[in-house]
């Protein structure tokens, strides 16, 4: 793996981790950017890096105090940066182990979450974001920053290819509980996350989600209760049909863990 940390001179949240990770003797390549991380359209094209780690704020009007890491792209309109109805590469098996390397550190009076696929910047090459939230108190901690920048260096330097069946996810909410179950046992390593807001999905949709993963998916997870109503439900199920997936629910995958 060939990586970068990209950050903005905007975010405190990103420079705080940079800070960290500079403190910590990163050896990893780090570039910040002049605008809003979302807005960093096709960075990547300018970049000598197979994999992009982008460290950043997270924003919620609940001002939780989060940890979380998700993949990036867009269902529906581009209203955070990126391309409308456009999702980006995501690797889920590193995806997986950034998550729960988190999990493993957090020694923080923090919640860690993943959250489904959402916003830009639009890019080609492979990459997750990892956040600090929700306010500017907890972007500018500094024991949240070190956290960050310990996870990022610890997910590089032990990341190995496993043997994880990869998935995608469709429904639930955007902080995705019953995922972040899954993701964080060791039998399936979700991509993509189709939230409940950005249903109903389409064969487009669904495509992306494959040809926008590393690793070819062998599964679709269904939150089945956060589907919405049965003529939704039915559709879905009638759209997968068409694809090479095995479809499972939520409770069903963590039955298998």
């Amino acid at each position: 793996m060939n990586p970068i940390i990209l950050a903005s001179k905007k975010d405190p949240a990103g420079l705080n981790i940079v800070d960290n990770l500079k403190k910590l003797g990163c050896k990893i390549p780090i570039h910040l950017v002049e605008t809003e991380i979302i807005h960093a359209e096709n960075i990547d094209k300018t970049l000598n890096a197979d994999f992009i780690i982008w460290a950043s704020k997270h924003q919620s009007e609940k001002e939780i105090k989060t940890l979380t890491v998700h993949p990036i792209g867009n269902f529906n309109k581009a209203e955070f940066g990126g391309k409308p109805k456009t999702i980006c590469p995501s690797n889920p098996l590193i995806l997986k182990h950034f998550f729960q390397t988190l999990n493993k550190n957090n020694n923080l009076d923090y919640k860690v979450s993943m959250e489904a696929t959402h916003h830009g910047p639009h890019i080609e090459t492979p990459s997750l974001f990892i956040e600090i939230g929700s306010t500017k108190k907890q972007w500018q901690d500094k024991k949240a920053g070190e956290l960050i920048a310990k996870t990022i260096l610890e997910s590089i330097k032990t990341f190995s290819k496993n043997s994880s069946q990869v998935a995608i996810g469709i429904g639930g909410p955007h902080y995705c509980p019953n995922f972040n179950k899954i993701q964080l046992e060791n039998k399936f390593a979700l991509s993509h996350i189709i939230p409940e807001y950005a249903l109903p999905i389409n064969e487009k949709m669904i495509q992306q989600t494959i040809d926008k993963t590393t690793k070819k998916p062998e599964y679709a997870i269904l939150d089945w209760k956060g589907l919405g109503k049965a003529e939704q439900k039915n559709k879905i199920l009638e759209i997968l049909k068409d694809f090479n997936l095995k479809i499972i629910k939520t409770s069903e995958a963590k039955e298998n863990l």
